[in-house]
């Protein structure tokens, strides 16, 4: 996985409108993060997939909210699939297993509750 361009900031300043789908950009062949909230109780991430990029199936001891910005998504929780778009969202629950493929390119938001 890439991180995006380090001359960038890495989070979101407070009170800074920012629009999302442009705070982390695609690459060939990658799966590009950028970190913009990190806090104890939880964290926010902005990703973008290249069509066909991936994670594999694990689980994560914390409920994580996806929500798709762009492009088309394939997730699958405890084995079922569902396909997402743009503007869709779902919470993947702690402790079940979930993967995630890009049926297109895709950017997603995802946050991360830890409590």
């Amino acid at each position: 996985m890439q991180t995006e361009n380090l001359s960038k900031p890495r989070g979101l300043s407070s009170a800074e409108v920012a629009m999302a789908a442009e705070l982390v950009n695609y690459q060939d062949g990658s799966i590009v993060s950028r970190e913009i909230v990190k806090k104890p109780m939880g964290n926010v991430t902005m990703f973008a997939f290249d069509e066909g990029q991936g994670l594999s199936e694990h689980t994560s001891p914390f409920d994580a909210l996806v929500h798709v910005l762009d492009g088309e998504a394939e997730i699958s929780i405890a084995g079922k699939p569902h396909r997402l778009q743009s503007g869709e969202m779902i919470l993947m629950p702690a402790q079940q297993p979930h993967a995630l493929k890009a049926l297109k390119r895709f950017k997603m938001i995802l946050t991360m509750i830890r409590s």
